[in-house]
């Protein structure tokens, strides 16, 4: 399922100080490094190959991308509760771990798991109990460790709460799960997309359980608008939201340098594609890290 019709539907401005890449992103595979916002991309797996994210190098051999996602794995309901689940094309970039995930991991970008809803009711914001959301968190860190990932990614889209009679959202569900997953996977990865009932009851959460998160980031492709999540400090977020299919260079330079003059710790895009796109993504690495990318 594409997000691409999310571009260009919010825009916000703030003004901040610049942070350092945040350690987490550092690269292992050589001692290339830059000094600027950690970088995510997320992949499509349905249409793109996630190894192309390693391609990509600036002019010194530092990785022009730090996290890659996995998009997208989902979250279904079997009648009596949430399961995740795997279409075929996320299943096999999992089990062609060899060639997909620890050629990017040996450069020392990590690999995450996105996972959101499938219209059939369940999802990270309606889980009726803290007991439903360990269970939940519980196959997601074996998935995470089964398969060699560094952590996850919570989207609260596509869900069609209430389906199957399956319960509304509620204000405790996405505390319950962010908190069981980093009691079950310390030390990985937990990033959230800022969109849907989770969004909201996390805005208004204590920072108890935002500062359990790694990461969060706007949702709206050729916009720039950071999260506002207790416990969450702008060296963790991403104001700004890239499509690399289609959001203009134009518009990715100026997200790029918004968020280097405001100090934003994270820049976050979606959809990189098979193939040599690295005239666009130097445009923004130049920005960010003052060196163009290449692709090899």
């Amino acid at each position: 399922m594409k997000k691409t019709m999310k571009f260009g539907i919010v825009a916000a401005i703030a003004a901040m100080v610049a942070v350092p890449l945040a350690p987490s992103a550092a690269t292992a595979a050589t001692t290339a490094t830059k000094s600027g916002p950690t970088s995510i991309a997320y992949v499509e797996v349905n249409n793109d190959q996630l190894a192309n994210v390693g391609r990509y190098q600036l002019a010194n051999g530092a990785n022009a991308f730090d996290v890659a996602i996995i998009f997208a794995a989902n979250i279904n309901w079997d009648g009596s509760k949430a399961v995740l689940y795997n279409n075929e094309n996320v299943q096999r970039t999992l089990d062609d771990a060899a060639t997909q995930i620890r050629p990017l991991q040996a450069k020392g970008i990590k690999v995450s798991l996105s996972i959101l809803g499938n219209h059939q009711g369940a999802g990270i914001a309606n889980f009726p109990t803290q007991a439903a959301a360990e269970d939940f968190a519980a196959q997601v860190s074996a998935t995470v460790t089964k398969y060699g990932l560094d952590g996850v990614d919570l989207d609260d889209e596509y869900s069609d709460y209430g389906a199957n009679g399956t319960p509304q959202p509620n204000q405790q569900s996405i505390g319950w799960l962010i908190s069981a997953l980093r009691a079950d996977m310390p030390g990985k990865l937990i990033s959230f997309y800022d969109i849907g009932p989770a969004s909201t009851s996390l805005s208004s959460s204590s920072s108890a359980v935002g500062s359990q998160l790694d990461y969060a980031w706007n949702p709206y492709y050729g916009t720039y608008s950071a999260p506002s999540i207790p416990g969450l400090d702008k060296s963790r977020l991403s104001a700004a939201a890239v499509d690399i299919q289609n959001t203009s260079q134009s518009t990715a330079v100026s997200l790029a340098q918004r968020t280097k003059a405001d100090g934003y710790g994270v820049f976050m895009t979606y959809n990189l594609p098979d193939g040599d796109v690295s005239s666009y993504v130097s445009s923004m690495t130049q920005v960010l890290y003052g060196q163009a990318a290449t692709y090899h």
